[in-house]
């Protein structure tokens, strides 16, 4: 009977071997399974975030090519009111040419002078006052001095040319002669 005893192991033994192998197998599929469904989701991670990409850098480009156009154009406003006043002038010379008036010719050059500063206030331009003021580096251009008895020393004496500030900030200083006793 040992014989038989020892078969029946052998045989249980196998038996045992079998569904170890059989479960082994079974685990080894179910962690192939999981690894294809991670590679699987990590592809779609990296296609979403490839096509994101794609579309920030589209963005990207699109929002260049529409601040290329403002800078192209950004002067547009501003020079569609000038050309009035270009209009302007040039009916004042036309007309004055004509009837040989310098009277009218001087009015048509203050008017269309006049609309200018209309259109330079609008955009926020104003003039610099600098006669009689105290002398500021950051607002004027001294291109010259003078000793002069009536004014305070440091003092804009004369402006050679108008300054001009926009919103608050200097785009052209006064050129001015400046006082030094």
């Amino acid at each position: 009977m040992s014989e038989e005893i020892k078969k029946e192991l052998e045989n249980e033994k196998e038996l045992e071997n079998e569904a170890v192998a059989e479960e082994q197998e079974a685990a080894d599929e179910s962690l192939e399974d999981k690894i294809n469904k991670i590679e699987e989701e990590v592809e779609e991670w990296k296609n979403a975030y490839l096509r994101q990409q794609a579309e920030f850098q589209n963005f990207t480009k699109r929002k260049e090519r529409e601040l290329d156009e403002l800078r192209k154009y950004a002067a547009e406003k501003i020079v569609v009111k000038v050309l009035d006043a270009v209009d302007n002038l040039e009916r004042a010379i036309a007309a004055s040419s004509e009837s040989k008036d310098f009277d009218s010719l001087v009015k048509g050059v203050e008017m269309t002078l006049g609309q200018m500063h209309g259109i330079l206030n609008a955009e926020g331009v104003e003039a610099i006052e600098s006669v009689g003021m105290e002398y500021d580096p950051h607002q004027h251009h001294a291109v010259m001095t003078e000793a002069c008895e009536d004014m305070e020393d440091n003092h804009v004496l004369m402006e050679l040319q108008k300054g001009y500030r926009m919103k608050g900030k200097i785009i052209r200083p006064a050129m001015v002669k400046v006082c030094k006793k």
